[in-house]
């Protein structure tokens, strides 16, 4: 009995994880960057990216300034759609200055 709600448990956590981290997507805010925001912040993302450190792009996403810290760096954006945030924050996250990772093309 102690070992099955011990597995029920943690496969309620496997699943409640795995559905936040599976919720954005790294490549697929390089794709929204590119078709989105590139052209009007006329700078390539890895550029966009590398404006911050891990650490001060996490600050930023956390206290959910990040659609406002995008239109500080490319004052030509107008709207940006929430749902786009996540996938931003992710991509950003990933190529930031001190992250050492380069995006194949942006």
């Amino acid at each position: 009995m102690n070992k099955l709600l011990k597995s029920i448990l943690l496969s309620s956590l496997l699943l409640t994880l795995g559905s936040t981290i599976a919720s954005a997507d790294v490549m697929k805010g390089q794709k929204l960057f590119t078709k989105k925001l590139k052209k009007d912040c006329n700078m390539t993302g890895a550029r966009m990216a590398s404006k911050h450190s891990q650490d001060e792009w996490e600050v930023i996403n956390d206290s959910g300034a990040l659609e406002k810290e995008i239109k500080k760096i490319c004052p030509k954006i107008k709207n940006i759609k929430e749902k786009y945030l996540p996938h931003y924050y992710d991509f950003f996250y990933e190529y930031a200055n001190d992250s050492g990772n380069i995006p194949s093309c942006s």
